[in-house]
């Protein structure tokens, strides 16, 4: 029997995860939970072979901070379900926070077939984080620039510090979100900045520990 902890803060879908994974004979259940951080109390007992979990969970604790404490016991494999479409995710979860991660917009059947190839040692990441449509373009029309900018003034920065940090003009980080904003149909930055965060492309909201 393969030990499995699942971690989602939306109660429907824990309820859903919990349920399909429970039908299959391969896998106990031990605890569903919704905090990343209670979940990486249970690992330490060293019972937990799986960790299936979310990103963002209660009190926005970090699935992928937790999964990356949780996967130094080198028994206990962390999958991440997400779905967070920022590109930062993705990036973190393939170096260090996860063995493997998966959307949840796929089919019940591809995500079981993830669940046990994770569970068996494998490694599985998609190559790209989804591309969705926000208003009128798709999110894979934001250049990787863009993003950067965009985390950065979702966080509240003036163009001045996002200037100083990226190491670009000042001239330059208003001509990017100004093309964003023509690019997209936006009124205004405001209007962007509130589509990026519904959609979520941009997380910033994260506690690490």
């Amino acid at each position: 029997m393969i030990n499995t902890l699942i971690v989602e803060d939306n109660t429907y879908i824990l309820n859903h995860l919990n349920q399909i994974i429970s039908s299959d004979k391969e896998f106990n259940v031990v605890a569903s939970l919704k905090d990343a951080f209670e979940a990486e109390k249970i690992c330490k007992s060293g019972r937990i072979d799986l960790v299936i979990m979310d990103v963002q969970t209660l009190h926005n604790h970090s699935g992928l901070s937790a999964g990356e404490r949780i996967r130094k016991n080198k028994k206990t494999k962390v999958l991440v379900v997400t779905s967070l479409i920022d590109p930062d995710v993705l990036v973190k979860a393939k170096s260090g926070s996860a063995d493997s991660l998966w959307y949840k917009d796929h089919s019940e059947e591809e995500l079981m077939d993830v669940i046990k190839r994770t569970a068996k040692g494998e490694r599985i990441f998609p190559d790209a984080s989804p591309n969705v449509e926000i208003k009128e373009m798709f999110s894979n029309d934001i250049t990787p620039r863009q993003i950067d900018i965009l985390r950065r003034f979702v966080k509240g920065m003036t163009y001045d510090e996002i200037a100083a940090e990226l190491g670009i003009s000042k001239n330059g980080v208003r001509w990017n979100l100004d093309q964003i904003v023509e690019k997209g149909g936006f009124n205004n930055k405001h209007e962007l900045l509130a589509a990026v965060i519904e959609n979520k492309l941009i997380v910033t909201t994260l506690i690490e520990e």
